[in-house]
């Protein structure tokens, strides 16, 4: 794959996630972090981008962006954020998980996923405590959750997720045989060589995501050759 076709890829499709929803985790600022996991929360379950975000800017409308305020708004609050942000298909679901999981993160960490971050032994180490905090969190949210933390958080590694690694294997990047832990390792090196002024690896990831994204949505052939 040539430089300029990873330039295109990049610039097309490599927008961060969190930025698109006003998130700021350059600091990692522990109330801004909380944002980007509550947004993380709600991306992964399997519906539409767009839904996502106008649910997001829902919780924002209302003030529910912190352990608490999502806690003293009860389940029945939350079914009405998530149902005006045409969340329906999952708003009782969610609601259940958002509860349980901010009860966790209040008991356990005193509401701080910092704190999480802190007492985490290494990557898998926190990938395994996120993922304890309620039986909705799996390998795609915390995910999602932390590959934009890359480089904000030092033990946030996680591998890519599955459509990233079928991007990958698609456009070349990668080995078609590798496991998850190698693609990971050859895709920072192919990034190492092909790195782009004003980008980052995350970036790079994401655009990955959406490419495999749209691979799974319309069965295209790589348009990035």
């Amino acid at each position: 794959m040539k430089k300029e076709s990873v330039k295109a890829l990049v610039e097309s499709l490599g927008s961060n996630y969190s930025e698109a929803l006003g998130i700021d985790l350059s600091l990692g600022n522990d109330r801004e972090v909380f944002k980007w996991f509550l947004a993380s929360l709600l991306f992964g379950a399997p519906i539409m981008e767009s839904s996502v975000i106008k649910t997001y800017a829902c919780f924002e409308k209302y003030g529910v962006l912190t352990p608490k305020e999502i806690l003293d708004t009860g389940w029945d609050g939350l079914v009405k954020i998530l149902d005006e942000g045409s969340y329906t298909r999952y708003d009782f679901k969610t609601a259940d998980k958002l509860l349980e999981v901010m009860r966790n993160l209040t008991e356990t960490y005193r509401g701080s996923l910092d704190q999480v971050h802190v007492e985490a032994s290494d990557a898998r180490d926190l990938e395994k405590r996120l993922k304890a905090l309620g039986k909705g969190i799996g390998d795609v949210t915390v995910s999602i959750f932390l590959r934009e933390l890359r480089g904000v958080w030092r033990k946030a590694d996680p591998n890519p997720a599955p459509l990233i690694v079928e991007a990958a294997k698609r456009l070349g990047i990668v080995k078609k045989e590798a496991t998850a832990e190698d693609v990971l390792k050859q895709l920072k090196v192919f990034w190492a060589r092909n790195e782009l002024r004003g980008k980052s690896f995350v970036n790079f990831e994401t655009a990955l995501l959406r490419l495999g994204k749209d691979y799974l949505r319309k069965g295209k052939s790589p348009p990035f050759l």
